[in-house]
């Protein structure tokens, strides 16, 4: 085996690691979201990563990740949130002002 071959395997494998470990973070979140949206009586009704980059925040690099949803208080309206995560840590839940 030489080098090339050696970078090239160690890069696929980074590459799907980095991969599984956004899939991991999009359920993650799935899974906060319909916990939350249960605990303040809110019909969840859809789920979006918007944007995903590499921060350094906490001294480490990580994936900080934006996920817009949208959800119902009434059966009726549709309201959109925003969920901001760092790797696997919810920083911040926004819910507009909505109808209860």
């Amino acid at each position: 085996m030489t080098l090339l071959e050696l970078v090239l395997w160690l890069s696929i494998a980074f590459v799907s690691y980095q991969f599984w470990r956004i899939r991991e973070i999009s359920e993650k979140t799935n899974t906060y979201l319909r916990q939350y949206c249960d605990k303040h009586q809110l019909q969840l009704l859809s789920v979006a990563r918007v944007k995903t980059r590499i921060s350094l925040k906490y001294g480490k690099p990580d994936w900080n990740s934006v996920f817009m949803f949208e959800f119902s208080s009434n059966g009726e309206d549709r309201y959109s949130g925003e969920v901001e995560l760092v790797g696997s840590r919810i920083m911040r839940t926004d819910l507009p002002p909505h109808r209860v």
